[in-house]
């Protein structure tokens, strides 16, 4: 049999063996002295038997019962979805190039279509599986800030990179400090 020490100084806990009862010797980890109690002197802390499994009823079923995760994966219902609607609005770019490219609105109203769908279907499958998933206004207020946000980005590096403004020359080095936020 062993007994429970807790060191005063680092408040390590560990196990010795009933031969050290009622002697000292240092800590293993911060080399504090410490006393080990006898049998008699040490505490011992005793759970109720009806709670000694996660508490049982009078029928003998769990009182407690753990939280069902729920889980949200990439479906290909999703994945059709997404590249579909990334399809489409590509099409459109593509055929309606001239105006758009003219237009700072038509662009800005073009990223506001891709954003909220791309960052939904990617909060889907790079979430942390430890934490509840965001789901229905939650999701979709966190999906329109990230929204907005991937816009701005994009305004800020419009006008860094126009002509007009001339912040950017085409070096490399420049990347450097322009490419990661994107």
């Amino acid at each position: 049999m062993s007994i429970r020490v807790v060191c005063p100084g680092c408040h390590k806990s560990f196990n010795v063996g009933d031969q050290f009862a009622g002697k000292s010797g240092p800590c293993p980890k911060c080399k504090t002295t410490i006393k080990v109690p006898t049998k008699e002197e040490e505490v011992k802390v005793h759970a109720p038997t009806a709670f000694a499994e996660g508490g049982r009823g009078a029928a003998g079923e769990l009182l407690t019962k753990p939280i069902a995760r729920i889980e949200i994966r990439l479906r290909p219902v999703m994945v059709t979805a997404i590249v579909g609607g990334a399809l489409v609005i590509l099409s459109v770019a593509w055929v309606a190039r001239q105006p758009i490219q003219n237009s700072l609105l038509l662009r800005i109203l073009g990223l506001l279509l891709v954003s909220p769908p791309l960052t939904v279907g990617a909060y889907s499958f790079l979430r942390d599986d430890e934490f509840q998933p965001h789901r229905g206004a939650s999701l979709y207020i966190r999906a329109s800030i990230c929204s907005v946000a991937y816009v701005a980005l994009w305004g800020i590096y419009g006008w860094v990179a126009s002509p007009e403004t001339a912040l950017l020359t085409g070096e490399l080095w420049e990347w450097f400090f322009v490419g990661p936020p994107f």
